[in-house]
């Protein structure tokens, strides 16, 4: 007889640890934001099984001077960190001054940065 519908026993795949870190360094020197509440936002609004608050053992959020790393033992996408940045921002009325770019050295790693209005005010003049 064959059995059908089983597996093969073979090693079970270990949890892959994501970490993306947010570096709020200018604005949080500047007095724009506070790295707490950003902190407290994360927590509250961190989705895990489409329910909000529910972090369980599964994701973790810790501060860091001026940067909040967020570390999840299942899948989160980096995508989803930063639209949970971007709406912080907006919530805060930051939004019209600062803008949410990956790192150059890292890619687990957001800045947030002011837009460069300089440059933009030269070019209407022209």
């Amino acid at each position: 007889m064959v059995q059908v519908g089983k597996k093969a026993a073979g090693p079970k795949a270990k949890k892959q640890k994501v970490t993306f870190t947010v570096d709020c360094t200018k604005p949080v020197e500047d007095k724009i934001m506070e790295i707490g509440s950003f902190e407290k936002f994360l927590l509250d609004k961190i989705k895990v099984g489409n329910k909000t608050g529910a972090l369980k053992d599964q994701v973790t959020v810790t501060k860091e001077k001026s940067k909040v790393t967020v570390t999840a033992e299942t899948h989160m996408s980096k995508r989803y960190v930063k639209y949970l940045t971007k709406k912080y921002l907006k919530k805060h009325n930051v939004r019209d001054w600062l803008r949410v770019i990956a790192s150059n050295k890292d890619r687990s790693v957001y800045e947030l940065r002011y837009f460069n209005i300089a440059d933009t005010a030269e070019e209407e003049e022209d």
